[in-house]
């Protein structure tokens, strides 16, 4: 049989676009495809590279290659993802989820409940999805069952908060003129001068003040169609943030993210039961398992996974799904780069509750630069949104030439 080439992938591909689900990619596949068109790629390599975050490059027989993003828990990645090779190499990027399994299961007692191992996963994860698209010349959305939306609402962190900022005014022209439809701030704050201890974060009456007069701000300064939301980066206890929460309804937050730590999910939910303020978290939660809880307690009103490091699109979809039966919107959280952000984008296109998408690169004005040109196709955001592409896999591409003169990039080793 001879062996088959790129334009040969995309024919096979053609054919089965929307014919299969999501739990058996490699099986569908074999069902829509002749033996002789099958496609027959093989993983032969697998690496990693430091670009302005954590990256993983698969590579294959047939030229082929996917990238993927991991993102905070990632300090480990290099050497966990040379830990993977054994269930990578020799195998069918197709086979997507049982590849993720294997990984999975076979970390149990490596620590693969959450943490640097699941981040890691997370980024090789997306790389067979966007291998997959490649090879079969269809967009992720594609793979993953279809798309409910073209476009993907995003939200930016504003980079201020303080009516005494000399920056303020410009950072939250920023907001306005680049049509965001939502900004957020953060109320916490370990040099506040009222704090009486630097390690108990219980706030005083003055430390809550300066957190109401922060969204008071903010409020004041913009327009009423932009929508606040207010991070707290789980640092109060049960009592304060309360207080806090209370003090927030007159402001109609989107949400109040993180006010303790979500850890102890019956906190959350006495926080959540007090207030009319909705409640958000997740950014720190791995897999569905973390999840459940949080759901069948009812203790948030809004979910934030962060798909870069929660365990993947699949297992962001997966999360979706299980909100979705209890009424909950997704609203990821997101710091990665316009490779991870895109990948995010397609599967935030297949599900029904997706409310909005973070973004964390305005600040300082280098890293917006660097975010305009990380990938060959320019700033993905427009009008405060994310136009979902119909190219295969992933949709964008590196821009290498631009990446290898940034300070501390380590590219992929030849």
């Amino acid at each position: 049989m001879r062996s088959l080439n790129r334009r040969s992938f995309f024919r096979a591909g053609a054919g089965i676009a929307g014919a299969f689900g999501m739990q058996n990619l490699l099986a569908a596949v074999e069902d829509n495809s002749t033996p002789y068109h099958r496609p027959k790629l093989k993983i032969t390599d697998v690496k990693s590279a430091n670009i302005v975050g954590f990256h993983v490059r698969i590579y294959t027989d047939q030229g082929l290659y996917g990238d993927g993003e991991g993102v905070d828990a990632v300090s480990g990645g290099p050497s966990i993802v040379q830990g993977f090779r054994y269930s990578l190499v020799g195998q069918s990027p197709l086979n997507i989820e049982g590849i993720w399994e294997r990984i999975r299961t076979s970390g149990v007692f490596g620590g693969a409940q959450a943490g640097q191992y699941v981040a890691t996963l997370t980024a090789v994860e997306i790389a067979l999805w966007d291998l997959a698209g490649k090879a079969l010349n269809l967009p992720i959305y594609q793979l993953m069952g279809g798309k409910l939306r073209d476009r993907i609402r995003v939200y930016c962190d504003c980079g201020t908060d303080d009516r005494n900022d000399p920056q303020a005014k410009a950072y939250i022209n920023q907001v306005i003129e680049n049509n965001f439809t939502m900004t957020k701030i953060d109320v916490d704050d370990a040099a506040d001068p009222a704090r009486f201890d630097r390690v108990n974060w219980t706030a005083n009456n003055a430390e809550i003040d300066h957190m109401i007069d922060k969204v008071q701000f903010m409020r004041e300064s913009l327009p009423k169609n932009i929508e606040l939301a207010v991070d707290m980066h789980a640092r109060y206890d049960l009592g304060t943030a309360k207080r806090v929460a209370k003090e927030m309804e007159p402001f109609r937050l989107v949400w109040l993210e993180e006010p303790v730590p979500p850890e102890n999910i019956d906190a959350m939910k006495n926080v959540r039961d007090s207030t009319h303020t909705p409640i958000c978290c997740g950014e720190n939660i791995y897999m569905r398992w973390g999840f459940r809880e949080l759901f069948e307690k009812q203790a948030v009103d809004i979910i934030m996974p962060d798909i870069q490091k929660c365990g993947g699109l699949m297992e962001g979809k997966k999360i979706a799904d299980m909100a979705h039966a209890y009424y909950i919107p997704i609203a990821p959280h997101s710091q990665a780069s316009p490779i991870g952000a895109m990948a995010t984008a397609h599967m935030l296109a297949t599900v029904p509750n997706f409310l909005v998408v973070e973004w964390h690169w305005s600040h300082p004005a280098t890293r917006w630069e660097r975010w305009k040109n990380f990938v060959k196709e320019g700033d993905i955001i427009e009008k405060g949104y994310i136009a979902v592409p119909d190219k295969p896999g992933i949709g964008v591409e590196m821009n290498e030439e631009y990446l290898r003169k940034l300070p501390g990039v380590n590219w992929f080793p030849a």
